[in-house]
């Protein structure tokens, strides 16, 4: 991206892709319910960096009467920072933007009350499958506002851009649907790669489970081992096919099998893909390149370079490769994200940066943090 070394991008830094400016330097007044997660957490941090929005309020329930500080100590310097109120005390009359770090269920109703004439990003995924038969079926509970999905727009940037600069309510996709879903669906609408027989093999930091106490992510349950759970029914699956179907311009399914890994943050994906007669991994490379060459936040490595999730640590880059298999036909794609960033934050606020008129990086450009 802009800013950071050569080797990571193809176009120059004048290339990269930057929304235009709104025509008024007026700030954009920010509310956050379930600011007590993780991922309300990330976008406190990532907002103090933004010139142009401020924190008007933060929700959290149990923590409601405190200080943000009390509940991440990190944020102590943050004196600007507005106290924790329950969410039917959240003050919408300031605020322009409603972020929502709600759990999967909670967020149909909550969403449906907000005023009109506010713009919602909802990090759960209550709003992501256009199918609300889909959806019941997943997360086996009645979908809460049926009226409002066809007015979510789902908030994969680089491919929905268009339609999310104009949407009321986003749909901010899911962490594994991310980093699989960037990198496969500009081959599938190139024809470069078969519908059939995608693999995705697929790692992620524990904080992918939220901030919550469960035994599965207690210390002695995660470290020093690796564990896939949710084979063949983890409900990230028909997110990803949804996008893969429109891509292919057919019914597309996946084998997709994710892991749980002892590090907090980060997703790594080994995805395995059979190539369109005639093609080879460097054609794949290549259109992955010609996609994204303009875009600040998802870069093709040069080379053989094999993307790793401390490359992207903290940021909100996608960070991809292709490599050829030995089988004939086939190639292997791995594909990085920070879980809690692009795969969940940091995209929701390139989201809202869209839909506000406002320079897509804002708030974005940290690197890295590594080592």
């Amino acid at each position: 991206g802009a800013g950071r070394a050569p080797v990571s991008r193809v176009a120059p830094r004048s290339a990269l892709r930057s929304a235009p400016a709104m025509s008024t330097a007026s700030e954009v007044r920010v509310g956050i319910l379930g600011a007590s997660g993780y991922t309300g957490a990330e976008l406190v941090r990532l907002l103090s960096n933004h010139p142009q929005a401020k924190i008007a309020f933060l929700s959290a329930e149990r923590s409601a009467g405190k200080e943000y500080a009390e509940v991440y100590p990190q944020f102590s310097h943050m004196h600007h920072l507005p106290t924790l109120v329950k969410m039917d005390e959240a003050p919408y009359e300031d605020v322009d933007v409603v972020f929502t770090c709600l759990p999967h269920a909670m967020s149909h109703q909550v969403v449906a009350s907000v005023p009109s004439n506010i713009k919602v990003v909802d990090l759960s995924a209550d709003f992501r499958l256009k199918d609300t038969k889909v959806y019941e079926a997943w997360y086996n509970v009645p979908h809460g506002a049926p009226e409002l999905q066809p007015e979510a727009v789902y908030g994969l940037t680089e491919m929905n851009r268009e339609k999310i600069a104009s949407a009321r309510i986003i749909a901010n996709p899911g962490c594994y649907p991310t980093a699989a879903q960037l990198p496969l669906m500009p081959l599938l609408q190139a024809g470069l790669i078969e519908r059939n027989g995608i693999i995705i093999d697929a790692k992620s930091g524990v904080t992918g489970a939220g901030r919550a106490p469960k035994e599965g992510t207690l210390f002695c349950e995660v470290a020093d081992g690796l564990a896939p759970y949710g084979i063949a029914n983890h409900r990230h699956l028909p997110e990803i096919e949804q996008g893969l179907s429109l891509a292919s311009g057919a019914d597309t399914l996946v084998t997709f099998t994710p892991h749980l890994t002892p590090m907090a943050r980060g997703i790594e994906e080994t995805i395995y893909v059979q190539c369109s007669l005639g093609v080879g991994a460097d054609k794949l490379k290549a259109e992955l390149e010609r996609k994204f060459h303009s875009e600040e936040f998802v870069h093709v490595l040069p080379g053989s370079s094999v993307p790793a999730t401390r490359h992207v640590r903290g940021s909100n880059l996608c960070v991809i490769n292709v490599f050829e298999d030995r089988v004939p036909g086939r190639a292997i794609i791995v594909s990085v994200i920070d879980n809690l960033v692009k795969g969940a934050s940091g995209q929701a606020l390139q989201n809202m940066n869209v839909a506000c008129g406002l320079p897509e990086h804002l708030g974005l450009r940290g690197a890295p943090v590594f080592p």
